[in-house]
């Protein structure tokens, strides 16, 4: 995409600044106290008490708007159509890239939406779980495109959300663990008849290949609201190292640990196998095949180096 296509596709949005979004909220939610705010926290991204006042609560509120008009139109639609049909889970669909926080987003709207009016049921599942395990990939010689749209069991993912949105009760979906780096066959989470669900992962907005044999249904043909969550990529790179040298300090040094070879890397090593790492995978990734998917969400929220928002843009 040009400058010039990418400037015109930005014209759908209405931006905001910081300050401009903040003067949004009414109050209706609550705000998080400072031991929520710490549970809610990456392992190396903080969340202030401004952040939660300034960009989430107006954004819990925009949400619960949305939620709130789709259950209106519900139930126009079942006295227009003299049914009972039942109602369906208010999915909201958070893209970005690996690094950039899109977990810690997906955690305090969960946390937010939970005390909207009514105490909604919030479920999070993360995309992780969908990937092919690790002996598929390694048969099909994908370990090094792990995250890329092939590694996915996209048919696994649209029929869970099917089962979503048709109404099925109880559905369950695959776990990921970041430890071994691969699909926890010994578990599996369960989704009781929640009323909102957040489906958090770097593909939730892309759409199919041509040629490809996968459905011709879109992850994100099931979202009600979606949100791509933007930055710098020299930015989300800083953090990416950030993350891999807290991480060989800590889980790399457990034997089970995917990436065990990796707890003995001096600091100059570290840094420099995260920016390999980066440049030949999710550095491609992003610029192929996340990064195109920002203009499909309904909202962007555009961080800084801080890792604070500094800017939303809203679909018109």
């Amino acid at each position: 995409m040009t400058t010039d296509e990418l400037t015109k596709s930005l014209e759908a949005f209405t931006p905001f600044s910081r300050t401009e979004w903040a003067k949004l909220s009414k109050g209706l939610s609550s705000a998080l106290s400072e031991q929520e705010r710490k549970g809610l926290e990456g392992i190396y991204e903080t969340i202030s008490e401004s952040e939660v006042q300034d960009i989430y609560l107006p954004l819990s509120e925009l949400l619960y708007k949305r939620m709130k008009h789709n259950m209106h139109l519900h139930d126009d639609m079942n006295q227009f159509l003299q049914k009972e049909r039942k109602r369906v889970p208010f999915i909201i669909g958070i893209a970005g890239s690996v690094s950039v926080g899109k977990s810690t987003t997906a955690r305090l709207i969960q946390a937010l939406a939970s005390r909207w009016p009514g105490k909604p049921k919030v479920s999070l599942v993360t995309t992780d779980g969908f990937l092919y395990p690790n002996e598929v990939l390694e048969e099909r010689g994908l370990m090094k495109r792990k995250g890329f749209p092939e590694s996915y069991d996209i048919r696994s993912l649209i029929s869970f959300l099917t089962d979503l949105k048709s109404g099925v009760d109880h559905v369950h979906a695959p776990v990921y663990s970041h430890l071994t780096y691969n699909v926890d066959k010994n578990d599996m989470q369960a989704l009781d008849a929640p009323d909102v669900v957040i489906v958090e992962g770097i593909n939730v907005l892309q759409v199919n290949k041509k040629g490809k044999r996968t459905p011709h249904l879109f992850v994100s043909d099931f979202f009600d609201f979606s949100i791509y969550v933007d930055a710098n990529e020299e930015n989300i790179l800083t953090w990416y190292i950030e993350r891999f040298h807290l991480l060989r300090n800590t889980a790399f040094q457990k034997p089970e640990s995917y990436f065990h070879r990796y707890r003995s890397l001096s600091d100059n090593e570290a840094t420099e196998m995260a920016v390999s790492i980066w440049r030949s995978i999710n550095g491609v990734n992003l610029e192929k095949n996340i990064k195109p998917t920002r203009l499909r969400a309904e909202l962007i929220l555009t961080k800084g180096p801080d890792h604070q928002v500094e800017q939303i843009q809203l679909r018109k």
